[in-house]
């Protein structure tokens, strides 16, 4: 197998509260990240995928069709946005954790269908001293 990473970028806002915790509860648990005003994180994310080399292309991913998925189910979806009102947080909060297993849940389906290459896993630089990594950490 050979593992392939690619990189992206995209900038987006949160605010990190829990919906069930008191505004006292949140900036305990989150700090300043609780500001109800939100701040934002030019987000590197990380995509390594993984699988056989193609005979006919040499290759285990068409890297422009990666980039195209990038583009249409996240970088579309979350640039330049407050994460807080996507759907997908609903539920959770939007933590960089939880950000990087969004990203996975929405490009793992659609790139096995395209081929045999799968994620091996996200990682999400948040910023320059914190990243996340979802999937087989290295």
């Amino acid at each position: 197998m050979i593992a392939l990473t690619r990189r992206y970028h995209f900038a987006a806002a949160h605010v990190l509260c829990h919906p069930s915790f008191s505004p006292e509860e949140n900036e305990r648990v989150y700090g300043k990240c609780a500001n109800p005003a939100g701040h934002g994180h030019n987000y590197e994310i990380e995509l390594t995928v993984s699988g056989p080399v193609d005979e006919h292309t040499g290759s285990i991913v068409d890297c422009e069709r990666l980039d195209a998925l990038f583009e249409e189910r996240i970088a579309a979806r979350f640039g330049h946005r407050l994460l807080n009102e996507d759907e997908l947080f609903r539920e959770h909060v939007p933590t960089a954790e939880n950000l990087a297993r969004a990203i996975y849940d929405q490009l793992e389906a659609p790139l096995v269908e395209e081929g045999s290459a799968r994620i091996v896993r996200v990682r999400v630089n948040e910023t320059r001293r914190n990243s996340f990594v979802y999937g087989e950490p290295r």
